[in-house]
């Protein structure tokens, strides 16, 4: 009955929505391979390969042999001997993700992009006045790879959550179309842990429970998994029905902007902390001023050495974006309360920014202001 509700609805507002998930191919690997042909081919991980570092991305050569993202550096090496590490360089890539997204506004406007290597497209009205989504999808990928040079893979269905699933199926430099009819039969051969949202402990839970694909999570009522899941519960219920009305928001608002760095040896001593927060600072103030925002909460992030992570926030009155105040803040926070052991990680980070909702807010606010000031008192 829900099922039927959820189609009669779309087709209320004219037809189903066609919406297409574009995922890049290990996409800042395949930036590193694309500059240097000598890494061509190669297990190749961006990231660090030291005791401390981290991978943040892998090449499909580098997976092959279990290389993940998050994966620490020494785990990937064990892993894989001669894997090439490089450091990662987030400037080509956020021009590289701008030549994508240029792409992507040739078809259609309805553009909310992920991160810099994915983007939902809503294309059930599209520039090219093409109605296939399908068809709009391999164009898309061809004009990705023939002006940049990178493969791309496409999920392409009724809504968001399915077009999302469906990106992964054929990868790398491939795409799988989800049909309205074919949607129910879709979602409950699905194993839970392809459900985009379910991480591996819920995925444990939902096993532990007997629910291993969609047609088991099916069985499972509303109250159940909200028992069990809490609201994510009632998300669950939902999506197993092909239930998800999330629009496509072109004008997806960024809620914060970070710097971090991990370090090769703990750092106990704040004075050597207060050095490192030095040059985070002034890497968020570069990043904030690509962005053109600024904000007014500081979060100083702390992870220490035995991995506990602790975080410590300050609202200004004011917007900032100016690098002393955002490295004095951060000293405020620092000094809040003692250090709880030797630290491995700090990390600054800017929130409630200047973009919408909270710009228009703050342009009324000078508007007000203005005008007060025009009057005697």
């Amino acid at each position: 009955m829900i099922n039927i509700y959820y189609f009669c609805k779309v087709e209320e507002l004219g037809t189903y929505r066609k919406i297409i998930h574009v995922d890049m191919d290990a996409f800042y690997a395949s930036v590193e391979q694309l500059d240097n042909s000598e890494l061509r081919g190669k297990p190749l991980a961006v990231g660090g390969g030291g005791k401390r570092g981290v991978v943040s991305a892998a090449s499909y050569e580098a997976r092959v042999f279990g290389v993940r993202s998050a994966m620490p550096g020494f785990k990937a090496r064990k892993l894989c001997p001669d894997l090439i590490f490089v450091r990662p360089r987030f400037d080509r890539y956020q021009e590289i993700s701008s030549r994508i997204r240029k792409i992507f506004f040739e078809y259609t406007d309805m553009v909310e992009p992920l991160s810099l290597d994915e983007a939902y497209l809503d294309v059930t009205e599209n520039k090219k006045g093409n109605p296939s989504a399908t068809l709009i999808a391999q164009e898309i990928r061809k004009q990705i790879f023939d002006e940049i040079g990178l493969t791309a893979s496409a999920g392409i269905s009724i809504n968001k959550f399915i077009a999302k699933v469906a990106s992964d199926y054929n990868k790398p430099n491939g795409q799988k179309t989800v049909n309205p009819e074919e949607v129910i039969e879709f979602l409950e051969d699905l194993d839970v842990k392809k459900f985009y949202g379910v991480g591996k402990v819920t995925q444990a839970k939902m096993y532990q429970m007997g629910i291993y694909t969609g047609k088991d999570l099916k069985l499972k009522s509303e109250e159940f998994l909200t028992q069990h899941f809490g609201k994510s519960g009632g998300h669950y219920y939902r999506i197993v029905r092909g239930i998800h009305l999330s629009e496509v928001k072109p004008n997806r608002e960024r809620k914060s902007l970070a710097a971090e760095r991990t370090f090769s040896e703990n750092i106990a001593s704040e004075i050597y902390m207060l050095e490192r927060l030095e040059s985070i600072a002034e890497e968020l103030q570069k990043r904030l001023k690509r962005s053109k925002v600024a904000g007014r909460t500081v979060t100083l992030k702390i992870r220490y050495s035995d991995f506990t992570l602790q975080t410590r926030s300050k609202t200004l009155p004011y917007f900032v974006s100016d690098t002393d105040i955002l490295l004095e803040t951060a000293k405020e926070l620092l000094y809040q309360d003692k250090m709880k052991n030797s630290v491995r990680l700090l990390g600054i980070s800017l929130s409630n920014l200047n973009t919408g909702k909270e710009k228009k807010k703050e342009k009324e606010k000078e508007e007000v202001e203005i005008i007060q000031l025009r009057f005697d008192f």
